[in-house]
Protein backbone atom coordinates (compact mmCIF):
# COMPACT_ATOMS: atom_id res chain seq x y z
CA UNK A 1 0.00 0.00 0.00
CA UNK A 2 1.73 3.16 -1.25
CA UNK A 3 0.32 5.44 1.42
CA UNK A 4 3.32 7.77 1.61
CA UNK A 5 3.52 8.33 -2.15
CA UNK A 6 -0.17 9.20 -2.37
CA UNK A 7 -0.12 11.40 0.73
CA UNK A 8 2.99 13.19 -0.54
CA UNK A 9 1.17 14.02 -3.76
CA UNK A 10 -1.77 15.44 -1.78
CA UNK A 11 0.61 17.64 0.23
CA UNK A 12 2.36 18.82 -2.91
CA UNK A 13 -0.94 20.01 -4.33
CA UNK A 14 -2.41 21.26 -1.04
CA UNK A 15 0.51 22.23 1.24
CA UNK A 16 -1.86 23.83 3.77
CA UNK A 17 -2.99 20.30 4.65
CA UNK A 18 0.45 19.31 6.00
CA UNK A 19 -0.70 19.60 9.66
CA UNK A 20 -3.40 17.02 8.83
CA UNK A 21 -0.96 14.48 7.37
CA UNK A 22 -0.85 12.17 10.37
CA UNK A 23 -4.64 12.06 10.75
CA UNK A 24 -5.12 11.42 7.03
CA UNK A 25 -2.67 8.53 7.14
CA UNK A 26 -4.48 7.09 10.16
CA UNK A 27 -7.82 7.44 8.36
CA UNK A 28 -6.46 5.54 5.36
CA UNK A 29 -5.20 2.73 7.57
CA UNK A 30 -8.47 2.58 9.52
CA UNK A 31 -10.55 2.14 6.37
CA UNK A 32 -8.20 -0.50 4.98
CA UNK A 33 -8.32 -2.33 8.30
CA UNK A 34 -12.12 -2.21 8.33
CA UNK A 35 -12.33 -3.86 4.93
CA UNK A 36 -9.71 -6.45 5.86
CA UNK A 37 -11.86 -7.40 8.86
CA UNK A 38 -15.01 -7.74 6.76
CA UNK A 39 -16.46 -4.34 7.65
CA UNK A 40 -17.79 -1.50 5.55
CA UNK A 41 -17.89 2.29 5.45
CA UNK A 42 -20.89 4.35 6.53
CA UNK A 43 -20.80 8.05 5.66
CA UNK A 44 -23.03 10.99 6.54
CA UNK A 45 -23.24 14.77 6.49
CA UNK A 46 -25.60 17.68 5.80
CA UNK A 47 -25.93 19.86 2.71
CA UNK A 48 -22.68 19.86 0.77
CA UNK A 49 -21.32 17.29 3.21
CA UNK A 50 -24.26 15.03 2.33
CA UNK A 51 -23.11 15.22 -1.28
CA UNK A 52 -19.58 14.44 -0.10
CA UNK A 53 -20.86 11.35 1.74
CA UNK A 54 -22.44 10.11 -1.47
CA UNK A 55 -19.27 10.97 -3.39
CA UNK A 56 -17.16 8.86 -1.03
CA UNK A 57 -19.51 5.91 -1.47
CA UNK A 58 -19.35 6.26 -5.23
CA UNK A 59 -15.55 6.08 -5.24
CA UNK A 60 -15.52 2.99 -3.02
CA UNK A 61 -18.32 0.96 -4.61
CA UNK A 62 -16.84 0.91 -8.12
CA UNK A 63 -13.54 1.70 -9.80
CA UNK A 64 -12.07 5.07 -8.86
CA UNK A 65 -8.73 5.38 -10.65
CA UNK A 66 -7.79 1.75 -11.19
CA UNK A 67 -9.33 -1.38 -12.68
CA UNK A 68 -11.32 -3.75 -10.48
CA UNK A 69 -12.18 -6.81 -12.54
CA UNK A 70 -14.23 -9.56 -10.96
CA UNK A 71 -12.29 -12.56 -9.72
CA UNK A 72 -12.37 -15.76 -11.76
CA UNK A 73 -14.66 -17.55 -9.35
CA UNK A 74 -17.35 -14.89 -9.62
CA UNK A 75 -17.00 -14.79 -13.41
CA UNK A 76 -17.50 -18.55 -13.53
CA UNK A 77 -20.54 -18.40 -11.26
CA UNK A 78 -22.14 -15.72 -13.44
CA UNK A 79 -21.56 -17.86 -16.51
CA UNK A 80 -23.13 -20.86 -14.83
CA UNK A 81 -26.31 -18.89 -14.09
CA UNK A 82 -26.62 -17.64 -17.67
CA UNK A 83 -23.92 -18.35 -20.27
CA UNK A 84 -24.77 -15.31 -22.40
CA UNK A 85 -25.87 -12.61 -19.99
CA UNK A 86 -23.54 -13.93 -17.30
CA UNK A 87 -20.58 -13.51 -19.63
CA UNK A 88 -21.65 -9.93 -20.31
CA UNK A 89 -21.89 -9.21 -16.59
CA UNK A 90 -18.56 -10.90 -15.90
CA UNK A 91 -16.87 -8.67 -18.44
CA UNK A 92 -18.35 -5.41 -17.15
CA UNK A 93 -19.09 -5.62 -13.45
CA UNK A 94 -16.42 -4.45 -11.02
CA UNK A 95 -15.32 -5.41 -7.54
CA UNK A 96 -16.64 -2.96 -4.99
CA UNK A 97 -15.78 -2.02 -1.44
CA UNK A 98 -19.04 -1.95 0.55
CA UNK A 99 -20.12 1.52 1.60
CA UNK A 100 -23.43 3.20 2.42
CA UNK A 101 -24.37 6.86 2.40
CA UNK A 102 -26.75 7.46 5.30
CA UNK A 103 -28.16 10.38 3.31
CA UNK A 104 -29.43 8.22 0.46
CA UNK A 105 -32.63 6.70 1.82
CA UNK A 106 -35.33 9.34 1.60
CA UNK A 107 -38.23 7.20 2.84
CA UNK A 108 -36.26 5.97 5.85
CA UNK A 109 -34.89 9.42 6.72
CA UNK A 110 -38.31 11.02 6.59
CA UNK A 111 -39.83 8.17 8.61
CA UNK A 112 -37.25 8.62 11.36
CA UNK A 113 -37.66 12.40 11.26
CA UNK A 114 -41.44 12.16 11.48
CA UNK A 115 -41.84 9.22 13.86
CA UNK A 116 -38.84 9.52 16.18
CA UNK A 117 -36.69 12.67 16.05
CA UNK A 118 -35.18 14.55 13.08
CA UNK A 119 -31.78 14.67 14.78
CA UNK A 120 -31.63 10.85 14.82
CA UNK A 121 -31.80 10.21 11.06
CA UNK A 122 -28.19 9.02 10.96
CA UNK A 123 -27.89 7.45 14.42
CA UNK A 124 -30.85 5.15 13.70
CA UNK A 125 -29.10 3.87 10.58
CA UNK A 126 -25.81 3.39 12.41
CA UNK A 127 -27.60 1.26 14.99
CA UNK A 128 -29.30 -0.74 12.24
CA UNK A 129 -26.48 -1.14 9.72
CA UNK A 130 -23.41 -0.96 11.89
CA UNK A 131 -21.12 -3.69 13.15
CA UNK A 132 -17.96 -3.38 15.21
CA UNK A 133 -15.73 -3.82 12.16
CA UNK A 134 -17.22 -0.80 10.37
CA UNK A 135 -15.95 2.74 9.95
CA UNK A 136 -18.18 5.80 10.16
CA UNK A 137 -16.98 8.80 8.15
CA UNK A 138 -18.76 11.76 9.73
CA UNK A 139 -18.58 15.03 7.81
CA UNK A 140 -19.41 18.36 9.41
CA UNK A 141 -17.74 21.64 8.51
CA UNK A 142 -18.40 23.04 11.99
CA UNK A 143 -18.13 19.74 13.82
CA UNK A 144 -21.35 20.62 15.65
CA UNK A 145 -24.08 19.17 13.43
CA UNK A 146 -26.36 17.45 15.95
CA UNK A 147 -27.41 14.59 13.69
CA UNK A 148 -23.79 13.83 12.74
CA UNK A 149 -22.64 14.03 16.37
CA UNK A 150 -25.42 11.61 17.36
CA UNK A 151 -24.29 9.22 14.62
CA UNK A 152 -20.77 9.32 16.03
CA UNK A 153 -22.04 8.62 19.54
CA UNK A 154 -24.01 5.63 18.27
CA UNK A 155 -21.01 4.35 16.31
CA UNK A 156 -18.71 4.62 19.32
CA UNK A 157 -21.24 2.75 21.44
CA UNK A 158 -21.13 -0.08 18.89
CA UNK A 159 -17.35 -0.23 18.90
CA UNK A 160 -16.97 1.19 15.40
CA UNK A 161 -14.08 3.39 14.32
CA UNK A 162 -15.19 6.99 13.77
CA UNK A 163 -13.37 9.28 11.35
CA UNK A 164 -14.48 12.90 11.52
CA UNK A 165 -13.84 15.43 8.77
CA UNK A 166 -14.33 18.98 10.05
CA UNK A 167 -13.03 22.52 9.87
CA UNK A 168 -10.11 23.58 12.00
CA UNK A 169 -12.10 23.74 15.25
CA UNK A 170 -13.32 20.15 15.30
CA UNK A 171 -16.42 21.06 17.31
CA UNK A 172 -18.29 18.54 19.45
CA UNK A 173 -17.64 15.85 16.87
CA UNK A 174 -13.99 15.76 17.90
CA UNK A 175 -15.06 14.40 21.30
CA UNK A 176 -16.58 11.26 19.80
CA UNK A 177 -14.16 10.26 17.06
CA UNK A 178 -11.02 8.16 16.87
CA UNK A 179 -9.51 10.25 14.09
CA UNK A 180 -10.38 13.89 13.42
CA UNK A 181 -9.17 15.50 10.21
CA UNK A 182 -9.41 19.21 10.95
CA UNK A 183 -8.72 21.02 7.70
CA UNK A 184 -7.27 24.56 7.98
CA UNK A 185 -10.40 26.59 7.29
CA UNK A 186 -13.54 27.79 9.05
CA UNK A 187 -15.79 29.04 6.24
CA UNK A 188 -18.10 26.28 5.04
CA UNK A 189 -17.17 26.49 1.37
CA UNK A 190 -13.45 26.50 2.09
CA UNK A 191 -13.72 23.54 4.47
CA UNK A 192 -15.56 21.55 1.83
CA UNK A 193 -12.97 22.49 -0.79
CA UNK A 194 -10.33 20.83 1.38
CA UNK A 195 -12.49 17.83 2.25
CA UNK A 196 -12.75 16.69 -1.36
CA UNK A 197 -9.03 16.10 -2.02
CA UNK A 198 -8.69 14.52 1.42
CA UNK A 199 -11.36 11.89 0.86
CA UNK A 200 -10.20 11.35 -2.71
CA UNK A 201 -6.79 10.54 -1.25
CA UNK A 202 -8.27 8.13 1.27
CA UNK A 203 -10.24 6.38 -1.47
CA UNK A 204 -7.15 6.13 -3.68
CA UNK A 205 -5.04 4.62 -0.90
CA UNK A 206 -7.77 2.11 -0.10
CA UNK A 207 -8.29 1.19 -3.75
CA UNK A 208 -4.59 0.58 -4.29
CA UNK A 209 -4.42 -1.52 -1.12
CA UNK A 210 -6.96 -3.97 -2.52
CA UNK A 211 -6.64 -3.70 -6.28
CA UNK A 212 -3.06 -2.61 -6.94
CA UNK A 213 -1.30 0.53 -8.07
CA UNK A 214 -2.68 2.51 -10.97
CA UNK A 215 -0.39 2.74 -14.00
CA UNK A 216 0.34 6.41 -14.62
Amino acid sequence: METNRIIDELMRRYPALEPCRGDIVQACLAVVNAYERGGKVLACGNGGSAADAGHIVGELMKSFEGRRPLDDEMKQQLGEVDPVRGAYLADRLQMGLPAISLNAHTALITAVANDIDPSLIFAQQVISYGIEEDVLIALSTSGNSANVVDAAIAAKAMGMTVIAMTGEGGGRLAEYCDICIRVPATRTAEVQEYHLPVYHTICKVVEEAFFGEVDE
